[in-house]
């Protein structure tokens, strides 16, 4: 669970999927922003500060919460496989 500001956030206050919701695309929670146009930004060396301008409806802490659960889901996949072998 990712921590903003010592406060515990749950994934569905970041992240959620509805198919009737940009086609169901992955979107930051309470809007219709797809999560891969943060990545799209970010790899494109745009900074955070711009992609929330771009995107008001975005708050700053779901895209710190987002990074960290993605961070941690990488972790744990990398864990797992390393077991595994």
């Amino acid at each position: 669970m990712a921590l903003v500001e010592g406060n515990k956030v749950e994934l569905t206050q970041v992240v959620s999927r509805d198919p009737e919701v940009h086609s169901g695309d992955l979107v930051f929670a309470g809007t219709r922003v797809p999560v891969e146009i943060l990545v799209a930004f970010l790899s494109s060396g745009s900074s955070i500060e711009e992609f929330l301008e771009s995107f008001p409806t975005v708050e700053r802490w779901q895209v710190e919460s987002f990074l960290e659960y993605s961070l941690a889901a990488i972790d744990h996949l990398l864990l797992e496989s390393s077991r595994a072998a």
